[in-house]
C-alpha cells in the first residue's frame, strides 16, 4: 500500500550537557578525555533519533552553570539532556534548573556492564560513577521548584532500554517542538450545538504554545474557484492512485464515487494545499455549512478526501470545529502513531468490542488496506453529498487521546489503550475498527465517560499513553489513563 510522504520532516532540538568535578582532572590524568568520549556516544546517538544537537560541553564548576544559562536559552532547545559523565556537585546545574523552562532528562550511561573488580581502580570508577550524583541532582531541581527530572539509567553501549528511554525523549521533543511553533487553523463555528467543541484560543496558545489563526471560508474559496483543469486532472489520479472505488454493498445512502463526485473532492483538495501555503498552517480545525446551492455549500462538504490527505502527509485535518482534537491530531503524528479523527460508534456486544471511527478525517498511512472512496448520497446528520473515505485501522495495540476541558477551564488528558481487531466494518463510507478494551466494553466506555472527555478523540496504533501522560506533566495538564 502506497504511503503518503510528510509534508514536513520531523525536527527537535536537544541540548547535550556534560557534568563532571573540576578536582578531578589533576588527580586522574586521562580521566577528561575518557569523559569527552562518552559524551561524543551520547550526542551520536541522539543524532541518529532525528534531533538537532547543540553541545554545551562539560561543566565542572559553579560559574560553568551560570554562564551556559545565556548560551542555552539562545538555542532555544526542545530538551536539554544532561549527561552524568561522573559524580558532579550539584552546583554545575543549580542555576540551570532554575533558569531552564524546558524539559531537562539525567542521562547515566556507563561505559562497563559491571566494574572489573579483580582489576579494578578509582580511575575506573569514577569513568562509570555515572549514577552517584542523580539523587543530589533531582533533590536540587526540587528545591528550585522543578519536579524532579526524569533519570535514563543503563549502559552506554548495547541497552536497548536504554536506547529506546532516549528516543521516546527524543520523540517528545519533536512533540514539543511543534506545538510551540505550530500555526492551527481555525474557519467557521461549532456545529450546532455541541457543547464540547467550544474552546479559548487564547487558553491553547497557553497551554500548547500554538498561534490560532482565524481564518474564514472564503479565503479557502477563492482558491476553489480558480483552478487550473490541469491540475484537477493530475490531484485525481494522485487520488485514484491511494484508493479503491468499489461499488456498493448494503448502504443505499452510498454508490460508485461517481466521476462529479471525484473531481469535487479533487479541486477541493488543491483548494486546500494552496490555501494552507498561503497562510503558513500546521492544522487546520474546521466547520462551516453555507447557504444550499452555492460553491461554499459544495467546497465545505468535500474537504474530506483532501482532508485525509493531509492527514496522512503529518498535516492534522479535524472536523466539526474540534481544535483540540487538532492538538490531540498533531500530538500523536509527531510521536509517529497516525493521528484519525474518531469518535465511539455502535457496541457490538457479540465480539465484546466498540466501533472506533468517523465520517473523516483520518491518518491513511494507519490503514490496513487500500481505503476505499465511495459517493455518498448525502452526509448523515450534516448537509452536503460527495466522497467519503472508508477503511480499516491496522491490527494491533492503538491508543486513544481526549483533550477535553474541565470546570476551570483547564484541559485535560484522557488516554486509554487498547487493541485494533480484524473484523467487519459497515460499508457506509466511514472509517471504523473494532476496538478491544479491558475488562470489557461495557465497562470500559463507563470508566471512559467517568472522566469528561471531548466526545472526540485522536485515534493513533502503538500504545504509547506513558509517554503522553508523561508530555502532559511537562506541560501541566492534567491526565489519566482509563484502565
Amino acid at each position: 500500500m502506497l504511503q503518503i510522504q510528510r509534508r514536513k520532516p520531523l525536527t527537535a532540538k536537544a541540548g547535550v550537557l556534560g557534568v563532571g568535578h573540576h578536582t578531578y582532572w589533576e588527580q586522574f590524568a586521562g580521566l577528561y578525555e575518557k569523559l569527552e568520549e562518552k559524551l561524543s556516544h551520547l550526542i551520536a546517538k541522539l543524532e541518529n533519533f532525528g534531533v538537532a544537537v547543540t553541545a554545551f560541553g562539560i561543566a565542572d564548576k559553579a560559574q560553568h552553570a551560570y554562564a551556559l544559562i545565556p548560551q542555552i536559552k539562545r538555542a532555544d532547545v526542545d530538551v536539554l539532556f544532561v549527561d552524568m559523565l561522573t559524580y558532579a556537585t550539584s552546583s554545575v546545574t543549580g542555576a540551570i534548573f532554575r533558569e531552564i523552562d524546558v524539559p531537562i532528562v539525567l542521562v547515566a550511561l556507563q561505559p562497563l556492564p559491571a566494574m572489573d573488580y579483580e582489576h579494578g581502580s578509582t580511575f575506573m570508577q569514577l569513568l562509570n560513577d555515572d549514577i552517584c550524583s542523580l539523587p543530589e541532582f533531582t533533590g536540587v531541581a526540587v528545591r528550585m521548584g522543578r519536579k524532579p527530572p526524569p533519570c535514563i539509567i543503563g549502559m552506554l553501549h548495547n541497552d536497548p532500554q536504554a536506547d529506546a528511554e532516549l528516543s521516546e525523549w527524543c520523540a517528545v521533543a519533536r512533540v514539543l517542538h511543534d506545538l510551540r511553533r505550530a500555526r492551527l487553523g481555525h474557519m467557521g463555528h461549532v456545529l450546532e450545538a455541541m457543547l464540547d467543541m467550544h474552546t479559548d484560543p487564547t487558553a491553547l496558545t497557553a497551554a500548547f504554545g500554538a498561534h490560532v489563526v482565524q481564518c474564514e471560508p472564503e479565503q479557502l474559496l477563492k482558491h476553489y474557484q480558480d483552478i487550473e483543469d490541469a491540475r484537477i486532472a493530475q490531484k485525481e489520479q494522485e487520488i485514484l492512485a491511494f484508493f479503491d472505488t468499489p461499488d456498493p454493498i448494503s448502504d443505499p445512502v452510498t454508490m460508485k464515487l461517481t466521476p462529479q463526485d471525484l473531481r469535487t473532492a479533487a479541486r477541493a483538495a488543491v483548494a486546500l494545499d494552496r490555501f494552507i501555503e498561503e497562510q503558513s498552517l500546521d492544522g487546520l480545525a474546521y466547520y462551516y455549512e453555507g447557504s444550499a446551492g452555492t460553491p461554499t455549500r459544495e467546497l465545505m462538504t468535500n474537504l474530506i478526501v483532501g482532508n485525509s490527505l493531509l492527514t496522512g502527509a503529518g498535516f492534522p485535518m479535524c472536523g466539526e470545529f474540534d481544535i483540540k482534537t487538532c492538538v490531540a491530531m498533531m500530538i500523536m503524528d509527531r510521536l509517529e502513531m497516525g493521528g484519525s479523527f474518531a469518535e465511539f460508534h455502535p457496541v457490538d456486544f457479540e465480539r465484546d468490542s466498540v466501533l472506533v471511527g468517523h465520517d473523516g478525517p483520518h491518518h491513511i498511512n494507519i490503514a490496513d488496506r487500500k481505503p476505499v472512496l465511495r459517493s455518498l448520497l448525502k452526509y448523515h446528520g450534516k448537509p452536503g453529498s460527495g466522497a467519503g473515505v472508508e477503511f480499516n485501522i491496522k491490527e494491533g495495540p492503538i491508543t486513544l487521546l481526549s483533550v477535553s476541558v474541565n470546570a476551570r477551564g483547564d484541559f485535560k488528558f484522557v488516554l486509554a489503550e487498547g487493541e485494533s481487531l480484524r473484523g467487519p466494518i459497515p460499508p457506509t463510507g466511514n472509517t471504523n475498527t473494532h476496538g478491544k478494551f479491558k475488562p470489557d466494553a461495557r465497562t470500559f466506555l463507563k470508566r471512559w465517560c467517568a472522566e469528561g472527555p471531548t466526545h472526540h478523540f485522536a485515534l493513533g496504533v502503538g500504545h504509547r499513553a506513558v509517554t503522553i501522560k508523561q508530555l502532559a506533566e511537562i506541560l501541566n495538564i492534567e491526565a489519566v489513563i482509563v484502565t
